[in-house]
């Protein structure tokens, strides 16, 4: 991905090609930042351990999106009052437990305002995995704030995950964020594009003899 902007002529100031002031810049380096998010959220009661099944746990570390968005938790172990009991996060899930009711709003650079209902539109979301890895939403949060991320700029089908993220920086007290959701580019029949569409890649245009000027006029049309 780095080689192929590159090849676009976009150059960026921070990031894990070339360091900067809020390095490490891979995920898989940032544990400790997580950790110290999800110590807070457990110290303040806003979060608990869930033992609960789910089918399609790896999703949760990815960014979810308008086709696989997480599902509304169902609440069985929403009761749990044991969480200080433990001194990590590792072998079970840990959800964050939205206020039910309460209207979660803001407003969209690109999109304008925007309301989603907690409870309704969403429900108590993973914030750490049982294998042990912290989910999307936590780590983006702690990343953001860690880093002094002042705009988030992103694709629309993260609108939710957005009011998601808006109560963990409200409940761990980070600064709040400007967000804008830009529009997505679908296919003919209406689906977004993801990896899964190779043939619209940078790297099979490039490899397809396709000049990154050619490529940065496509994406300007679109």
């Amino acid at each position: 991905m780095i080689e192929d902007l590159h090849w676009l002529g976009i150059r960026w100031t921070e990031g894990p090609d070339c360091g900067g002031p809020h390095a490490p810049y891979s995920q898989s380096e940032r544990r400790a930042f997580y950790l110290e998010a999800w110590r807070q959220l457990r110290d303040g009661g806003f979060i608990y351990p869930c033992t609960c099944s789910r089918k399609d746990l790896a999703q949760a570390a990815t960014a979810p999106n308008d086709a696989d968005d997480e599902p509304v938790y169902p609440g069985r172990c929403r009761g749990r009052t044991d969480s200080c009991q433990f001194a990590d996060p590792a072998g079970v899930n840990w959800r964050f437990r939205v206020p039910d009711g309460d209207e979660v709003a803001f407003t969209d650079l690109n999109l304008g305002a925007q309301r989603y209902t907690a409870g309704r539109d969403f429900g108590d979301f993973l914030v750490w995995r049982r294998d042990d890895v912290p989910a999307y939403q936590l780590a983006v949060v702690a990343d953001d704030a860690a880093m002094q991320i002042t705009e988030v700029v992103r694709g629309a089908d993260l609108l939710k995950s957005t009011a998601r993220q808006l109560l963990l920086i409200q409940a761990i007290e980070y600064p709040t964020l400007n967000y804008f959701h830009c529009e997505l580019v679908r296919d003919p029949a209406g689906s977004r594009l993801a990896k899964r569409h190779d043939a619209l890649s940078i790297r099979h245009l490039r490899e397809s003899g396709v000049s990154a000027e050619r490529v940065m006029e496509m994406a300007r049309q679109s």
